[in-house]
């Protein structure tokens, strides 16, 4: 497989054609429309070029009102959905018919607006429910909160904290004044609650001396009457709230019939949203639009049929060498490489002028990741997961390449379990311990075994990463001949090969001239040669001999150590599936076995699933790409029917 081939388009349309125009560019679905560039223009034409208005805008906030209609009807009127279910799938004709989005529209936002009323309820019920706490420590006092006492006397509602003695506070009332009492109302681990009684013209002096420990005055706002009058009329207001909001719900629930409707309708609004964006970019003047855009080269028949209905002129080219950076990157893949789409993804898309990794990384990544799984058992989990999972949900794109990949990992995992005799670890010889089956039953043949072979493995981590590097000098050294680059080929990639051929035959004792590596010497040279090529003056080439020594003998020794990864998870995984079992075991008992069993290899899978993946991908990304991929490249994203709740049904 390979990137897609692009062509750049430029058409001038009628503008009375516009929207037919749009709408069948987006069914067809091939193309991605950009901002037209007008330095061939004159200055006069290019004044005269307005840019297209879009509705883009109302698009969004209607969309957007729309899916929050939904979520709320999840959350009110929640329907049980089964534990695997695909999408629903609708024609594209029902999707671009907006014949009933306005009456939609409306009951979305009658949805969205119970909502708001419900959360503004809520918030009410929470002060309500605040104030109530904070007057329960009032309500044995039969006083009025907002009482000033009488004509001679000063009532004073105040707190002090609990940590003070309420005789010290009195004794020091009694050295102010003799006619003052304090009473305790309640009392909490926080604080007490006080009433202070005095003659009015002595307050500020008793204040003073009862706010050495701590006395603050109780503030109750406008509240008029004694605090269990407030907490009844509070009460009531909540009552009233509480059943205006079940009200509300009940209304919500009922609007539950809509949420299909309301899910379809949020799907025409994206399509909407997609297409104002286009139209957006669109430059016109009176009569005439100008679009410009890039073109899937494959589909560019099926373009011209389309533009042939239409009173148009266009150009399709290929574009220069200038303009890569700007192309849109779309990887055509198969059902193979399709799977490491999400690995490509994550990492970064290719240049439009680099190559396409995933069939150069598929046969790695795949084979690498059984390595380090490597068990039957856990392969035969990720098959069957991925086949239940593509024939129940029937995923699309990114969740297609998930499905298919679990698969493909789950196949290279069954098989290297085969070659390894792991079975979830040991499980089969203690099941045969515990029931009294004879020494030996249960063992699996094996090839070789992650806990007796590790330096086998190790060795063939090596190897293996040796080839996965080599692999990557390859792909380099054919891209740097296309690219009209043979030199640095031969002397970057060639150098080290000479290196690596020389080192063997070094070990082998062939080749040998009195006693010197003569394949070695020349490789080094050559390296040495390459590397300082660019250097200028003695102190720069010795400086690029030393720096190009160092970059190597680290570099490669580094990327070679980080393949070591392969068997330290194989053997992690295994050993850590054999521990689960032999805990399983001590009891000697199928019925502690079991529990041990399944909770140990849920959390071991768990944990080497996605650890392998990591693993996997750093040895990809960092190690294989860093020998030959340009990265940089931008998602080719073409004006075409966008949905969320709803899959375009195939023809």
């Amino acid at each position: 497989m390979a990137i897609e081939k692009m062509k750049k388009l430029r058409l001038l349309a009628v503008r009375n054609d516009k929207k037919e125009l749009l709408k069948q560019l987006m069914l067809l679905g091939c193309i991605e429309v950009s901002e037209p560039e007008f330095s061939e223009l004159s200055p006069e034409l290019r004044a005269r070029l307005s840019k297209e208005s879009s509705d883009v805008v109302r698009c969004r906030t209607d969309r957007a009102m729309l899916t929050q209609a939904v979520e709320m009807l999840d959350k009110y009127a929640p329907v049980k959905k089964k534990l695997l279910s695909a999408k629903p799938e609708a024609e594209c004709g029902v999707i671009l018919d907006d014949s009933t989005l306005s009456a939609t529209i409306e009951t979305a936002r009658d949805i969205v607006g119970i909502d708001e009323t419900v959360r503004r309820i809520n918030a009410e019920c929470a002060r309500i429910n605040g104030s109530i706490d904070a007057l329960s420590p009032w309500l044995e006092l039969d006083y009025p909160l907002d009482g000033e006492g009488t004509e001679h006397c000063a009532v004073t509602l105040g707190m002090v904290p609990s940590s003070v003695q309420l005789a010290d506070v009195q004794s020091a009332l009694a050295a102010v004044t003799e006619e003052a009492e304090l009473k305790s109302v309640f009392s909490d681990s926080a604080q007490r609650y006080l009433v202070l009684i005095c003659f009015k013209e002595e307050l500020p002096a008793v204040l003073d001396a009862v706010r050495e420990y701590g006395f603050t005055i109780a503030s109750f706002g406008s509240l008029e009457g004694t605090a269990a009058e407030n907490t009844q009329r509070l009460k009531d207001e909540l009552k009233a709230l509480n059943e205006q909001k079940w009200e509300l719900i009940d209304q919500a629930r009922a609007m539950g019939e809509h949420r299909d409707e309301l899910k379809l309708c949020a799907d025409r609004m994206e399509t909407k949203e997609v297409y104002a964006e286009a139209e957006g970019r669109l430059y016109g003047m009176e009569s005439t639009i100008a679009l410009q855009g890039w073109v899937l080269a494959r589909k560019v028949p099926e373009l011209e049929a389309c533009l042939a209905k239409f009173d148009c002129a266009w150009e399709l080219t290929d574009p220069s060498p200038e303009e890569y950076p700007e192309v849109p990157v779309k990887l055509r893949n198969n059902k193979i490489t399709n799977a490491l789409n999400m690995v490509t993804n994550m990492y970064s898309l290719p240049a439009y002028d680099g190559v396409d990794p995933n069939p150069l990384m598929a046969p790695f990544f795949i084979l690498f990741y059984g390595l380090m799984m490597a068990d039957m058992g856990y392969g035969l989990i990720m098959i069957l997961a991925a086949v239940v999972a593509m024939k129940k949900i029937k995923p699309r794109k990114g969740s297609l390449s998930f499905c298919q990949l679990l698969l493909y990992a789950g196949i290279s995992t069954f098989i290297m379990g085969i070659l390894t005799g792991g079975f979830f670890g040991d499980a089969l010889v203690k099941i045969g311990q515990i029931i009294g089956k004879p020494e030996g039953w249960g063992e699996l043949w094996c090839l070789f075994s992650p806990t007796n072979d590790v330096m086998t493995v190790l060795i063939g981590a090596m190897a293996l990463g040796l080839i996965h590097l080599n692999t990557g000098m390859v792909i380099s050294v054919v891209e740097k001949v296309k690219n009209g680059d043979a030199a640095g080929a031969f002397w970057e990639e060639g150098s080290l090969w000479v290196i690596l051929i020389g080192a063997v035959m070094m070990v082998l004792k062939v080749g040998n001239i009195g006693g010197v590596p003569v394949v070695l010497v020349i490789g080094c040279v050559m390296l040495f040669y390459g590397g300082s090529r660019g250097a200028k003056g003695v102190g720069g080439k010795i400086i690029s001999l030393f720096s190009t020594l160092y970059n190597t003998v680290t570099g490669w020794f580094g990327d070679i150590l980080s393949y070591s990864r392969i068997m330290a998870l194989m053997l992690a995984g295994s050993v850590i599936a054999t521990v689960f079992n032999t805990i399983g075991g001590i009891a000697n008992s199928l019925w502690l076995f079991i529990p041990v069993f399944i909770v140990g290899h849920t959390l071991n899978f768990a944990l080497n699933l996605l650890g392998c993946y990591v693993h996997d991908l750093r040895l990809q990304c960092l190690e294989y790409f860093g020998k030959f991929y340009k990265d940089g490249g931008r998602a080719f994203k073409p004006l075409e029917v966008s949905t969320k709740y709803y899959d375009i049904a195939e023809d």
